[in-house]
């Protein structure tokens, strides 16, 4: 099964690196891929992906997810689990298929994720063998924490945002996510946006930029 997927080229032209927007809950890859336009301008030589996530939401036919959420549609642990285990498959099979045509190296490569994107993303990106520039996850949690000391073969940086008025992920679960990264060795910054709800605030965009700048090795391009 191939992901569908939202595109836009690097603004310059030729891409050397690239960003991998990973959608919400109810959401598809049109719902991030926005970021690309303001992102741009700052990272010139950076070509943007967003995936559409492989099935259609339950509460919202509209959308789509990676997978079940019980407390929102009564499916079961069991069944949300392997529902994640099975989209991290397919997600992990669409990067490799993405480096491979860009021509690009992991550590040119950057996951943004949003809510149960954050999800996926920190549980993906830990896995592969080959690591990745970086992570950086909105509004999101850290799903088995416990299984990371033994799965982690890769670490690459992660920077976890979160605004302190989300009602549907707490901003507790960003610190519980940063201990047991940073537990099991990985190098994580945090950051949360005063008066953000389960969004993303401009502050927090800002400090996404300067991270995948950073971790990217391009911090000189900036608009004017």
């Amino acid at each position: 099964m191939t992901l569908k997927t939202e595109k836009r080229a690097a603004k310059s032209g030729h891409a050397d690196s690239l960003v991998v927007f990973i959608h919400g809950y109810g959401a598809d890859g049109n719902d991030l891929i926005g970021l690309a336009d303001p992102m741009a301008e700052h990272l010139p030589n950076t070509a943007f992906m967003s995936p559409h996530a492989p099935d259609a939401c339950s509460v919202n036919p509209m959308g789509r997810e990676w997978f079940p959420i019980p407390m929102m549609d009564n499916s079961t642990q069991e069944v949300a689990r392997a529902g994640m285990l099975k989209s991290a498959e397919l997600f992990q099979g669409w990067l490799d298929g993405q480096i491979s045509k860009t021509g690009l190296t992991s550590d040119r490569v950057v996951l943004v994720g949003f809510s149960q994107g954050t999800m996926l993303a920190l549980h993906t990106a830990p896995r592969r063998a080959a690591q990745l520039a970086g992570i950086v996850g909105f509004s999101g949690r850290l799903l088995a924490p416990e299984l990371l000391k033994e799965q982690a073969i890769s670490k690459p940086p992660v920077l976890l945002v979160h605004g302190d008025m989300d009602m549907v992920v707490p901003p507790t679960d960003m610190a519980h996510a940063a201990d047991a990264l940073v537990s099991n060795g990985f190098d994580v910054f945090t950051h949360v946006s005063k008066g953000t709800a389960h969004g993303i605030a401009p502050d927090g965009l800002g400090l996404a930029v300067q991270f995948i700048q950073t971790h990217l090795g391009n911090k000189a391009a900036t608009a004017s």
